[in-house]
């Protein structure tokens, strides 16, 4: 019954991408959906989900975390977490809002598994060097990824000074600082523009 039931999902994917293609662009429909969280919940090892987190809530934990998140992890998923960016809308699947259940209802455990390991088949990588150090800074976004849902607006206003910034701004920055130390006067950058 299974096979034959995976023999004419096939059939379905195979007829999909010969008439319409696949595309980033597309919504995944129901079915990838829930087949990309059962995939997710058949990677993660039973052992791992039931680890509990080490590291205690702290303001210095979620400040450190803030910072690690927003450096390391924004580009993708945002400073709040919804995966509003250029890049996570723009994965597939998306870059789920970290926020709302699907997330949250996570164990500890499977949110430090995805982090350091990565989800095969989506945008997410595996970020392991199997140190302890940072199994106490994943541990830390642990922490902050159940603080997203409770993000202040001078949480998110301080996060952007450990956002990456661009080239086109780091080159606005330093024409700004040869003006001010003598130089000619800055000129007006152009606006990138989407790809």
């Amino acid at each position: 019954m299974t096979s034959v039931a995976g023999t004419i999902f096939a059939g379905v994917l195979l007829d999909k991408a010969m008439r319409y293609g696949f595309s980033a662009h597309d919504e995944p429909t129901t079915l990838e959906a829930w087949l990309a969280r059962g995939m997710r919940i058949a990677a993660i090892p039973a052992l791992e989900r039931g680890r509990n987190n080490p590291v205690p809530t702290s303001a210095e934990v979620l400040a450190q975390a803030e910072r690690h998140f927003a450096d390391h992890c924004a580009s993708c998923h945002a400073n709040d977490g919804s995966g509003d960016t250029t890049v996570g809308r723009n994965l597939y699947p998306k870059a789920p809002d970290m926020r709302l259940a699907p997330t949250q209802n996570l164990s500890d455990g499977e949110l430090f598994y995805v982090i350091r390991n990565g989800i095969r088949l989506s945008g997410m990588p595996a970020w392991a060097d199997e140190t302890a150090e940072q199994d106490t800074e994943s541990w830390g976004l642990v922490r902050f990824i159940r603080h997203l849902p409770e993000l202040s607006a001078a949480e998110l206003a301080e996060m952007r000074q450990w956002n990456p910034i661009g080239r086109s701004q780091l080159q606005e920055e330093q024409s700004i600082e040869n003006y001010l130390n003598g130089g000619a006067v800055p000129a007006t950058t152009p606006q990138s523009h989407a790809h």
